[in-house]
């Protein structure tokens, strides 16, 4: 046995050959695995110069009571058997690596009429999974396009040729929306949903521009055979995902496929990003974080990333790279781009390799509660001002009658009730929502600007482009469009509008950025509620209580306080009246409401 041997025995003994070894303590633990071109000369260096080893070394090497190793043919054996090894038995000084297992999928449900969602959870259950994709949000912005493309079916219903013969079911609200054509009915066959389930599964592979292609075809044909509103329907459909190809990350399609490695490395780790390019398109992307433990060399960690994502490559994929490890293989030929697409996609990959550290440093870095929401409300909304001052606008009316308006301030993501403001609607005839906001959000700014107040960093109109339009055209008359950040939210499909933007934004559902916004807006609405019931009831005081002879508003307020309405006050008889205004003003009152009852 080798732990009977001496350390220098145990190391001439060793062959000057390509392989793996191991180092054991005296417990027989495992301490390192490692490999070598000449498994001899690498572990010997261990034991000698160790003066100028570092601190980390010199501790493994007092710990090495026994040594075994593993001969192969070839270096690249040897790197493939070490990676194997090290994932196995993750020994205690060697590399640890972490990737992003967490990164969700998009699954296509092995079912009939199949579902598609997001997962976390990869199963061998006969689903098809695509992905693992770089954040949640993506993923999200992906299955949202699916859905306004092709409306597919949501529910867990068992949707057999019988269940659905015998009409076991009934459509649900999301057919009459518009998400799904009722295949649980019949109304849609089983072929026409397949054939959309084949075009998603090609959005998903990356084939943007096939799909692209068919949307145009159709609506050219139902243009072409007078069908307005169906031509309509694919164009709003085709733009949708020019849309999402304009965000995406699209390449040369004659590049072909291709792995992009960028890599970023500080002291104590390596960071390295990973992007599959398939077909012209990037359709997988892989973070990974690699805890170096004894100063492993670039080269190194490089190649541990590399064997981690591709141990197997096809002759027909090439590997780009930041820079070619001193150990080249025949069958994994590396490339360093010096321009043209190909040094685009390594340049973006090498972003993203330095992104790895820059948000392990925000995930370290403590921050309030209100930091945190507000800084990713400033990245969720691509502002470039931290949005700590809110300021909310909402009309309120009943066919034109006492129209006013609210504003509601939020400052760092919660309630500043004392900066709640009423306006009344001055210069508005009738029901008109976006005359009555440009005039609310032009006087409340005109005033700001007058007294030299702080202006708000956000500002947010309840409702849709109209009402944006208004308040855009007021900041434009004071000149502060464009220096304060301006949006909508609408409230069907809680979608944010931006000015000039035709298409809105969607965010998570939840995003504590769409919470915060919902909340803002809920309490705007509620306040322009309060206010003009208040105005109602002021009105009805005017036009039914102050309209008795000698009663005046104190005494009409003071009916109504004690009373409850004007309803209440005309059942009520004498004697309650009289009890909250004396029975001369309460006789008056009474007489006035009931001439028949009085002699």
């Amino acid at each position: 046995m080798s732990e009977l041997l001496s350390i220098s025995d145990q190391v001439k003994a060793l062959p000057e050959l390509p392989g793996v070894y191991r180092y054991y303590d005296k417990n027989g633990a495992l301490l390192y695995i490692g490999k070598a071109k000449s498994v001899k000369k690498r572990v010997a260096s261990y034991f000698l110069g160790e003066a100028k080893h570092a601190a980390r070394i010199k501790l493994l090497v007092k710990q090495i009571a026994a040594i075994q190793h593993t001969v192969v043919d070839t270096e690249r054996d040897a790197l493939l058997l070490e990676n194997s090894l090290i994932k196995e038995y993750q020994p205690k000084y060697n590399i640890a690596l972490k990737d992003d297992k967490s990164f969700p999928y998009i699954k296509i449900v092995n079912e009939r009429f199949p579902r598609i969602y997001f997962s976390r959870n990869y199963k061998k259950d006969g689903s098809e999974y695509f992905g693992p994709y770089t954040s949640v949000h993506q993923v999200r912005s992906l299955v949202e396009l699916i859905k306004k493309l092709y409306p597919i079916r949501s529910c867990k219903l068992a949707l057999t040729e019988k269940n659905i013969q015998s009409k076991k079911f009934r459509v649900c609200l999301e057919y009459h929306i518009g998400n799904c054509l009722g295949p649980c009915t019949g109304q849609q066959s089983e072929p026409e949903y397949n054939n959309n389930i084949s075009e998603i599964r090609a959005i998903l592979k990356g084939k943007l521009t096939d799909i692209k292609q068919i949307l145009k075809n159709k609506m050219e044909e139902a243009a072409t055979a007078l069908r307005f509103e169906e031509a309509e329907i694919w164009r709003v459909k085709l733009s949708s995902l020019k849309e999402y190809m304009d965000l995406s990350t699209i390449v040369n399609p004659g590049l072909g496929n291709m792995h992009v490695f960028g890599y970023y490395e500080d002291e104590k780790k390596a960071y390295v990003n990973y992007l599959y390019v398939f077909d012209g398109t990037v359709v997988k992307a892989k973070n990974m974080t690699i805890l170096r433990k004894m100063n492993e060399d670039k080269d190194y960690l490089l190649w541990h990333a590399i064997l981690e994502v591709i141990p197997e490559l096809s002759a027909q994929e090439d590997i780009l790279v930041p820079f070619l490890p001193s150990e080249q293989f025949a069958d994994f030929e590396l490339h360093v781009p010096k321009q043209g697409d190909k040094k685009k996609l390594l340049d973006l990959s090498l972003k993203n390799a330095f992104f790895i550290k820059q948000n392990e440093l925000k995930k370290n870095t403590k921050l309030s509660s209100e930091d945190r929401i507000l800084q990713l409300m400033k990245e969720e909304l691509r502002m470039m001002e931290t949005p700590a001052h809110i300021e909310c606008f909402d009309n309120s009316n009943i066919q034109g009658a006492f129209p006013v308006a609210s504003m509601v301030v939020f400052k760092n993501a919660k309630p500043s009730k004392a900066d709640y403001r009423h306006f009344n609607i001055k210069t508005v005839e009738g029901p008109n929502d976006f005359a009555s906001m440009e005039e609310v959000v032009y006087r409340r700014y005109k005033r700001l600007l007058e007294e030299n107040a702080p202006l708000p960093q956000l500002i947010v109109i309840d409702g849709g482009k109209g009402q944006l339009s208004s308040a855009v055209d007021s900041l434009k008359r004071i000149g502060l469009y464009e220096k304060i950040q301006v949006v909508s939210i609408a409230k069907r499909l809680e979608e944010i509008y931006y000015p000039g933007d035709r298409l809105p934004l969607y965010i998570s559902k939840k995003s504590e950025t769409l919470k915060v916004l919902q909340h803002i807006r809920n309490e705007a609405h509620r306040f322009a509620i309060t206010f003009h019931r208040d105005q109602r009831s002021r009105g009805t005081i005017k036009s039914d209580l102050s309209a008795v002879p000698g009663i005046g508003k104190k005494t009409a307020e003071k009916l109504l306080t004690d009373i409850g309405s004007v309803k209440k006050i005309k059942a009520a008889d004498l004697e309650t009246i009289s009890k909250v205004i004396g029975k001369s003003k309460a006789l008056i009152v009474y007489s006035h409401f009931h001439p028949e009852r009085v002699q």
